[in-house]
C-alpha cells in the first residue's frame, strides 16, 4: 500500500482536502510537534476533475506550526492536491444545491446522523450533531455543531470534540448546563456546559466549556463509567438533589436495556437499576398530562421512537403499563429533546434518514417540534406538533373552507416550502387524499391508516399538517398524535394543492397553504 508523508506550515485557516465519494480509502493522520493531532480517514480523489466536494479540516489553533500529513493508500497526485486556505471551495453554493433543505438544519458538508448534546444557555439553541466532516458516508465520528437563536435559522460553528485517536470515535451523547457549578468546572461568570459522550475507545466521558459551549476540554478523569454501552443522557434530578445519566446498555448476562447511574458532581457515578428491552440513544424526562403541572409523568424514549409512560424516582424508571407505545413513523431516528429551556417546552429533534445523492452532503434533521402528553381513548399518550416558531417564515398564505369533497378542490400556490394545514370531515370516503405536487397523502377510512400508519378519526374528522422541504415531508396527524417523516419522491415546485376524497361524499372544512421562506 502506498504511503507518503507531506510536511506542511501552517499558514491559512483551512486544509483543504479534496473528496471523491467511491474512491479508496485513504488513512490520513496529522502530527504537530511530534503528537497526533488528528486522525482520520477518508476518499481522496485522484484528480481534480473527480473532486465531489472539498472537506476542510480547520486548523486555525495551529497556525504558524508545522504540520506532517501521513497518507496511507493515498496517490501521488492526490496527495498534491491537498492545499492550504482561508476560504472554502464553493462556499457560496452551500444551501442552494438542489437537494438542500431550506428550512431544516442540514451540515455544510459531509454526514450527519443523531443530534447529540441538544442545550440551551443564555439565548442560544446548540444543536451538536454526529458528523464525518471528510466524507458522505457515516464514519469518523465527531462532534459537529450548530447554533440558532430562534430554533429556526441556524449557524454552524467549528468542530465542537474530535476523536481522540483512529478508534476511539466521539459517539452520541448530550449536554446540560452545570448551574450550581457541581464539579467545579467554572472558570469565569458562565456557566459551564457539560458534555457527555461514548468514547468508542474508553467509556462514557465528559468535556465541559466555559465559553458558551463553543470550545471543549475534557475532563482528565475519564472515563467516567465503563461499561458495554453507550448514548450517555444527562438530566438534573431536582428532587433527588443529583445528577442521572440513563445510557444504553447491552450487559452480557441479560438482554439489552437503558441503564441509570447517579452522581452529585458529576464524576463519580454510581449504578442504581436498568430498564430492560431498550435500544440506543435513551431519553428521560417529565411532562405534564393535559397540560395540568399538579399531574406530570415520566417519560422513557429510545432511538426507535418507541416510549414509556411511568414514574421516574431519580434512581429507577415504573412504567405504568404494558409494552411501548409510538410516536414518530418512516424515515426518523435517534431523536433528542433540548436540556435548559427557557420556557417550560420540551422541544425534540430526530435524525431525518433521507439520502442526498450526487450533494456535498448527506441526510439531514426534523423540524423541531414540541411534545406533550394528552389524555386519549386509548389512554394518555405523548404527541409532538412542529414548534410555533415556523409561523416566523411565512410569506403568502392560501386558503379554502366549507368546501364538500364531491369532487376535488384545487388551491393555486406557487413554491417548494409549505406549512399545510388541512381538516376534514370523513362523511361516507373510503379514501381522503391531498395532493402536493407529485405527493399523495392518504387517509385510508377503513384502516383508520395515515400514509400506512395506524391512526383514528376524532369526532368524524382527521386534521394534517404537513412541512414540505426540498428533499422531504413530514406529517403530522390529528394534531401531532402521528408523526412521519420520508423522503419527497418527486421534489419540484408545487404550483397546485389538491383534496379529494374517493368512495362517498366527505367535507373540507379547512385547508390553509403557508408558502415559506428559506432560512438561509
Amino acid at each position: 500500500m502506498n504511503k507518503y508523508s507531506l510536511s506542511v506550515k501552517l499558514e491559512k485557516k483551512y486544509l483543504l482536502l479534496p473528496i471523491c465519494n467511491g474512491a479508496e480509502v485513504v488513512r490520513i493522520n496529522v502530527s504537530i510537534g511530534g503528537q497526533n493531532a488528528r486522525e482520520f480517514d477518508a476518499e481522496l480523489a485522484t484528480t481534480k476533475e473527480q473532486i465531489s466536494f472539498w472537506s476542510f479540516l480547520d486548523v486555525t489553533e495551529f497556525q504558524g506550526e508545522g504540520a506532517i500529513l501521513q497518507l496511507e493508500g493515498a496517490t501521488e497526485e492526490g496527495v498534491r492536491l491537498i492545499v492550504q486556505s482561508d476560504e472554502i471551495p464553493d462556499a457560496d453554493a452551500f444551501y442552494s444545491e438542489l437537494l438542500r433543505p431550506q428550512f431544516h438544519f442540514s451540515q455544510m458538508i459531509g454526514w450527519n446522523n443523531d443530534p447529540n448534546g441538544m442545550v440551551y444557555y443564555d439565548g442560544e439553541w446548540h444543536l451538536y450533531f454526529q458528523h464525518n466532516p471528510y466524507g458522505w458516508k457515516w464514519g469518523n465520528m465527531h462532534w459537529g455543531h450548530a447554533v440558532s437563536k430562534d430554533l429556526v435559522h441556524w449557524e454552524q460553528q467549528p468542530i465542537a470534540i474530535y476523536n481522540k485517536q483512529r478508534g476511539d470515535w466521539a459517539f452520541s451523547g448530550s449536554a446540560v448546563v452545570d448551574e450550581n457549578n457541581t464539579a467545579g468546572w467554572q472558570t469565569g461568570e458562565e456557566k459551564v456546559v457539560v458534555a457527555a459522550w461514548t468514547s468508542t475507545g474508553r467509556g462514557e466521558c465528559l468535556a465541559y466549556s466555559n465559553d458558551r459551549g463553543r470550545t471543549f476540554t475534557e475532563y482528565e478523569g475519564n472515563p467516567v463509567v465503563q461499561h458495554s454501552g453507550r448514548d450517555p443522557k444527562l438530566i438534573w434530578h431536582q428532587p433527588g438533589g443529583h445528577w442521572v445519566m440513563a445510557v444504553y446498555d447491552e450487559p452480557e448476562s441479560s438482554e439489552r436495556a437503558i441503564a441509570f447511574y447517579t452522581s452529585t458532581d458529576m464524576k463519580h457515578w454510581k449504578f442504581q437499576s436498568q430498564l430492560e428491552g431498550y435500544y440506543e440513544c435513551p431519553e428521560i424526562f417529565e411532562l405534564p398530562v393535559d397540560g395540568s403541572e399538579s399531574d406530570t409523568r415520566w417519560i422513557v424514549f429510545a432511538a426507535d421512537a418507541q416510549y414509556a409512560i411511568g414514574a421516574f424516582d431519580g434512581k429507577a424508571f415504573t412504567p405504568e403499563h404494558e409494552g411501548k407505545h409510538c410516536l414518530h413513523y418512516g424515515n426518523y431516528y435517534a431523536s433528542q429533546t433540548f436540556s435548559n429551556n427557557p420556557d417550560g417546552r420540551r422541544i425534540q429533534i430526530g435524525w431525518a434518514q433521507i439520502e442526498m445523492p450526487d450533494m456535498p452532503f448527506n441526510q439531514t434533521f426534523s423540524f423541531p417540534h414540541q411534545l406533550s402528553l394528552r389524555s386519549t381513548e386509548d389512554g394518555i399518550r405523548m404527541f409532538a406538533e412542529p414548534i410555533k416558531e415556523i409561523e416566523t417564515l411565512y410569506r403568502k398564505t392560501h386558503t379554502a373552507q366549507d368546501q364538500p369533497l364531491s369532487q376535488p378542490v384545487e388551491l393555486p400556490v406557487s413554491g417548494e416550502l409549505f406549512d399545510i394545514r388541512a381538516t376534514l370531515a370523513i362523511g361516507e370516503a373510503t379514501t381522503l387524499v391531498l395532493h402536493i405536487g407529485g405527493e399523495h397523502i392518504t387517509y385510508d377510512v377503513q384502516a383508520n391508516q395515515l400514509n400506512g400508519v395506524e391512526m383514528k378519526p376524532v369526532d368524524g374528522e382527521i386534521s394534517l399538517q404537513i412541512l414540505v422541504d426540498r428533499p422531504m415531508l413530514e406529517i403530522i396527524g390529528n394534531n401531532g398524535r402521528v408523526f412521519i417523516t420520508t423522503k419527497r419522491h418527486a421534489p419540484s415546485v408545487v404550483e397546485m394543492v389538491t383534496v379529494s376524497a374517493v368512495g362517498g361524499p366527505a367535507k373540507l372544512l379547512h385547508l390553509e397553504v403557508n408558502e415559506l421562506r428559506s432560512i438561509w
